[in-house]
């Protein structure tokens, strides 16, 4: 059972602290960016758009990304990703200074953005088993997620008080200097993360092998199909069209928008904190599906008020029950994945669960555009995340303990070794999923 106790060593803490600034600018931009496309168009058709356009790479690149980062030099790659990020979001305020910014180049952006992206997340996943024991691995997931999530409370109230003052596009510059200080953190840090040296055999054989592996792997399956299913009918909905919602149902200034958001990740701060404690007392089911049900619930009842306050307290229950889901099962795959194929085993469980995400945002942004109901919309994404978690409950996920016989022996995950090696780099991960 995962330990209270979590020893951070020196590179941990350096990448921890980089990443909680560069985290405090993604959540300035994961506020500002349908703000500036709602400006510019007023459209949910254009904010199912860009939320499309942030997921394709993940199906068109995932699962050869994936290949990569478990031969290539991991850090390296979260540097260039690092910085290529921080050159396409300061490309959005120049453009705008210009008088030449359009919304098809921030569909350009979030593309090619959440490209690196995907580089960058695979290997920070494949960190943390590096330093972290697998008995911890849920208690450290859960402070690094409530960390992370802690950046985005700030991050949406400081854009909120630039605004006063500055143009949106303006206050993305701040998530193009995190980005710049992140890779600057990157390079100080010792640590070797990086899967030991293996028999070099051609990209498609590594996919293939990853993809066996996920697909005859009836946790790790059922997490994929669940995850696809929650991501194609709520997830891609419920976070794209959140701007639109807010705006239309609870009529709120933008400043209010950003409170929305920063409550969210207020409720996903304090269930990171916990997420430890509880998994110790409670199955893997019942934490992670308990959540994603109680998640379900609250966004029904979001969808059924217009009182902004009241919308954002059942929006913080519900972004925070479904943080409970994300760092569970991110701590199962960890636990569960051999050392060697951490890189693939994330990147293929992106393509199988974000896949339905362009998709379902395209839906679902028709489906408000034509009955002009977001709250009901709201509400049927609710109602079938409740009926998802009580399914997924009946089958492998209900009592995913029992296939403990599957997961890899290891000492400390990902290293091989007691102790961490040193002379490449090392990190810390937080992926959602949902």
């Amino acid at each position: 059972m995962p330990r209270a106790s979590v020893r951070f060593t020196r590179d941990f803490q350096l990448f921890f602290g980089g990443q909680l600034l560069s985290n405090l600018g993604g959540s300035v931009t994961l506020f500002l960016l349908p703000l500036v496309v709602f400006v510019l168009t007023g459209s949910a058709l254009s904010l199912a758009v860009t939320t499309a356009a942030e997921f394709i790479p993940y199906l068109l690149f995932g699962l050869i990304i994936g290949a990569y980062v478990d031969r290539l030099p991991r850090r390296s790659l979260m540097i260039i990703a690092d910085v290529v990020r921080a050159a396409l979001i300061a490309s959005i305020p120049v453009l705008a200074a210009a008088g030449l910014l359009e919304v098809w180049w921030i569909y350009i952006v979030g593309f090619l953005s959440s490209t690196m992206s995907i580089f960058f997340n695979n290997a920070e996943f494949a960190a943390i088993p590096s330093l972290v024991g697998r008995d911890d691995l849920v208690t450290a997931n859960g402070r690094v997620s409530a960390a992370y999530s802690g950046t985005g409370i700030i991050g949406p109230l400081l854009a909120g008080g630039l605004l006063a003052s500055l143009h949106a596009t303006t206050v993305l510059y701040v998530d193009a200097a995190s980005f710049v200080i992140s890779a600057v953190t990157l390079l100080l840090i010792r640590t070797r993360f990086d899967a030991e040296p293996r028999e070099r055999r051609r990209v498609r054989d590594d996919v293939v092998e990853g993809l066996r592996f996920v697909l005859r792997h009836p946790v790790l399956r059922s997490i994929s199909l669940m995850m696809a299913l929650i991501n194609f009918f709520a997830t891609s909905i419920v976070y794209g069209q959140l701007v639109f919602f807010a705006k239309r149902r609870l009529s709120a200034s933008d400043a209010q928008v950003g409170l929305l958001y920063a409550a969210g990740s207020l409720g996903a701060v304090l269930v990171g904190l916990l997420a430890g404690r509880l998994r110790r007392r409670v199955s893997f089911g019942r934490a992670a599906l308990g959540g994603l049900f109680v998640s379900g619930a609250m966004m029904v009842a979001m969808a059924s008020t217009n009182i902004f306050w009241v919308g954002a307290a059942f929006w913080l229950a519900a972004a925070g029950s479904g943080g409970l889901l994300d760092i569970n099962t991110l701590s199962l795959r960890q636990a569960m994945t051999p050392p060697e194929m951490l890189g693939r085993v994330i990147s293929i469980a992106g393509v199988l669960a974000w896949s339905a995400i362009p998709l379902g945002s395209l839906l679902g942004g028709y489906v408000i555009t034509s009955t002009g109901n977001v709250a009901a919309v709201y509400a049927g994404c609710g109602a079938i995340q409740m009926l998802l978690a009580a399914l997924f409950y009946l089958g492998p996920l209900g009592h995913a303990e029992r296939y403990e016989a599957f997961a890899a022996p290891r000492g400390r995950a990902g290293a091989g070794a007691d102790r961490p090696q040193t002379d490449a780099g090392q990190g810390a991960a937080e992926t959602a999923e949902s």
